[in-house]
């Protein structure tokens, strides 16, 4: 069977579910039989659970998983309303914990230009992107609504030029709009001149710390290529502020694609203040339909009120907890700026022999921030993809 169909049927019924398989993996037996909404049958069903791994049948009954066991058994469940699902054949799973990934950025990704290269999409050249946002920009809301183009997903390594787009080549597309392309890794990004301008940067803006600001060849002037901190920093101030309502919305955008291949809960692995007070909202509202943890920017965040008022906790309420910390030690290897103790064999555009990447903070920094999490009891997540990021966390 087809993969998509697969976790189709994953997804049917995790959807249902709010508490974890384990819970409900286990034959059970009662003087007073409850009956089901739903029995699913006719096909592998595995629990993950050692004990137990493989069932003929599931119940569910008001959301929940209820019993898990053969069919015979479950038989017993069934009522006038019962709905004896037929698998057919098809294999049930428990829903996919996802291990890593940012759902706020996920709902941005969403709504944006599709700019995957094939066989995701068809964005071969710097040819093809140019039309891809010609075109998304003649039919997107999202363009009229916030008056900025947003695209996800280019990959310089993948395209014919072997490089990422500029400034140039966006301000050929539109030099009104203000245009921002987030590579495939979310490290990189490429802006036009509308958009350089609106977030003030210009020949005399420095690199910052974690970052690089390229520049055009031979001069000061930025070439619309900002790495790492440098692009981060220049997303947010360039975003349109969005209303809570718009927020959540692209939050329940997310949420469809993660149920589409079958996860049922997620992680925001790096919370920047507004997507944890979107969750928050959201989870008050009843709005969230899978579980999403969520791991604040410690860089970020630092000692705010934010911060400090936050219910870290292994305990989901509303299905939304704050799980731990998050701290960024360097970049991305895609990008060839993760940290490494050798150099790259050959540097990225703009850097000489020898070059290694580099970090996103001191040692001292990194000493500090650890500890922190450490005294305060919090459970802490790092990115930290070359080799000299690693060592960085392990002295820490």
């Amino acid at each position: 069977m087809q993969k998509r169909q697969f976790l189709a049927t994953a997804a049917s019924l995790t959807a249902l579910s709010s508490t974890p398989w384990l819970a409900g993996c286990a034959s059970r037996k009662s003087a007073a039989v409850k009956p089901a909404d739903a029995i699913y049958y006719g096909g592998p069903i595995l629990t993950m659970n050692d004990a137990q791994p493989q069932v003929e049948a599931v119940a569910v009954t008001a959301g929940l998983i209820t019993a898990a066991g053969p069919l015979q058994e479950l038989e017993a469940m069934r009522g006038q309303a019962t709905r004896m699902l037929d698998l057919q054949g098809r294999t049930l799973i428990p829903g996919f914990v996802d291990p890593h990934s940012h759902i706020g950025g996920v709902g941005l990704q969403a709504i944006a230009a599709n700019l995957l290269p094939p066989p995701d999409a068809g964005n071969a050249s710097i040819a093809d992107l140019q039309q891809t946002l010609r075109e998304y920009i003649k039919v997107s809301p999202e363009v009229k609504q916030l008056g900025i183009v947003l695209g996800f997903g280019y990959d310089d390594s993948q395209l014919k030029e072997k490089r990422h787009p500029t400034r140039d080549d966006l301000d050929a597309v539109s030099r009104d709009l203000p245009i921002a392309l987030i590579h495939q890794s979310g490290h990189f990004g490429a802006l036009n001149s509308a958009a350089l301008a609106r977030a003030g940067i210009g020949a005399g803006t420095p690199n910052p710390e974690g970052g690089v600001i390229r520049r055009r060849a031979g001069s000061q002037q930025p070439n619309g290529v900002l790495e790492e901190n440098a692009f981060f920093h220049t997303l947010g101030k360039i975003m349109p502020k969005l209303t809570l309502e718009q927020s959540m919305d692209w939050l329940e955008k997310a949420q469809k694609l993660y149920l589409e291949f079958g996860y049922t809960t997620a992680q925001d692995g790096r919370s920047d203040a507004g997507s944890i007070a979107t969750a928050m909202a959201a989870a008050e509202s009843r709005r969230l339909v899978i579980d999403v943890v969520s791991y604040p920017d410690m860089l970020q965040l630092g000692d705010s009120a934010l911060m400090n008022k936050l219910n870290f906790s292994r305990s989901y309420t509303n299905r939304f907890r704050i799980g731990g910390v998050k701290l960024t030690l360097d970049g991305s290897p895609q990008g060839k700026t993760a940290w490494l103790t050798e150099p790259y064999l050959v540097p990225p555009e703009g850097q000489k022999q020898g070059y290694r990447g580099y970090g996103a903070i001191s040692d001292a920094k990194a000493n500090e921030q650890v500890a922190k999490a450490i005294n305060n009891g919090r459970q802490i997540l790092v990115h930290g993809n070359g080799d000299a990021a690693i060592d960085q966390f392990i002295a820490a």
